[in-house]
């Protein structure tokens, strides 16, 4: 059965912007697949991907590279409710920005929504 292996994020800076996933989520460096332009996290179920802006042309995606607005989110989910409350402010502390507090949704999940430094959506989210 196919899988989702990588979610791939482009990034200004490669080195910040995984370092904040790090310092925030506790996701460990493959450093195995490091490169100058690339850094990959392990979530545990699949992996981040940090891609530096030349990766647009090497995917020769250099005519989509005017991104606006959000054009994803990424869901990070925790063990419980009280790990979205004492995650929130550590996220914040490492650059975040707080676009939603943390709530119970309509389909009964418990998350909060934030941007990372570089202004992508995530959410840190229990599924209740």
């Amino acid at each position: 059965m196919p899988h989702l292996s990588y979610v791939n994020v482009f990034a200004k800076d490669v080195v910040a912007l995984s370092g904040f996933y790090q310092r925030v989520f506790g996701f460990a460096e493959i450093e195995a697949i490091r490169s100058p332009i690339f850094r990959g996290l392990d979530t545990g179920k699949s992996s981040l991907g940090f891609n530096a802006l030349d990766a647009y042309e090497l995917l020769q995606l250099s005519e989509f590279s005017d991104t606006r607005g959000v054009k994803f989110l990424l869901n990070i989910d925790v063990d419980s409710k009280g790990d979205v409350d004492r995650m929130v402010p550590i996220a914040l502390g490492a650059g975040a920005t707080l676009v939603k507090p943390p709530y119970v949704t309509y389909y009964n999940w418990y998350q909060s929504v934030l941007l990372d430094p570089e202004g992508n959506v995530f959410r840190i989210n229990f599924m209740m």
